[in-house]
């Protein structure tokens, strides 16, 4: 889900009516009907019928259709529209950050450990296999291409993961940090498992003149790419 669809569905939550339903609806722990949730917040059952719909289209809210009678066959009524929470996230945040990504990979690196990997080796090799992946679907993505210049290819895909990267000759600078507040906090441990991510993105792209280095800058990524061989 891209910035614009995921601001969408967090501003259908502004209106106070949908609202009170999302969170009614939340609150179940089963599937809720239009007219349970229309009950439960005061308002009309098409008024709750119109709400939820936009909160389902949305992506916020997941639909099923069940007769809650239990009875089958004929005589046991049409089944019911029902709303639960939708089973996807939805998150907003700016600048992007991806907190969830460094525990992706720090949860390998610990499972790599468990069979006797050093931990230094293990973030390393499972910051950059995370890299490779990423990069590897941004290549699918653009139909397995490799031509064009370096800097455009892999600032396109480092874009996409909140980079916000700026090409200025052979070198990407990268204005924004995903891992920000925990790259504060714990700077040798994200700095360095920053930087093999990027390098795995670089990779993945089969982008040969890319070498990521460590640059620290105020206002900027830890991370830099020079793309004419320069390490």
């Amino acid at each position: 889900m891209d910035l614009a669809s995921r601001a969408a569905a967090i501003g259908a939550l502004a209106d106070p009516v949908r609202r009170a339903l999302y969170q009614h609806v939340v609150a179940q722990p089963d599937g809720v009907g239009r007219e349970q949730a229309a009950a439960a917040v005061g308002v009309p059952a098409h008024t709750a019928k119109f709400h939820l719909e936009r909160l389902a289209d949305e992506g916020l809210l997941d639909v099923e259709f069940r007769r809650l009678s239990g009875r089958t066959g004929p005589g046991a009524g049409r089944p019911a529209k029902l709303y639960r929470r939708a089973r996807s996230e939805v998150t907003v945040s700016l600048p992007e950050r991806r907190y969830d990504l460094v525990g992706d990979i720090l949860a390998t690196a610990l499972e790599q450990v468990g069979e006797g990997a050093k931990w230094d080796t293990a973030v390393q090799r499972a910051a950059r296999a995370e890299g490779v992946r990423a990069g590897d679907a941004a290549r699918a993505a653009a139909g397995g291409a490799t031509a064009g210049p370096e800097p455009d290819r892999l600032a396109g895909a480092l874009e996409q993961h909140g980079y916000e990267p700026r090409v200025e000759g052979s070198e990407i600078v990268l204005t924004n940090c995903p891992f920000d507040a925990l790259a504060q906090r714990h700077t040798a441990l994200v700095c360095g498992l920053n930087v093999d991510y990027v390098q795995g993105v670089a990779d993945g792209l089969e982008c040969a003149d890319a070498h990521a280095r460590l640059a620290p800058a105020p206002g900027l990524c830890c991370v830099r790419v020079g793309t004419s061989g320069q390490a």
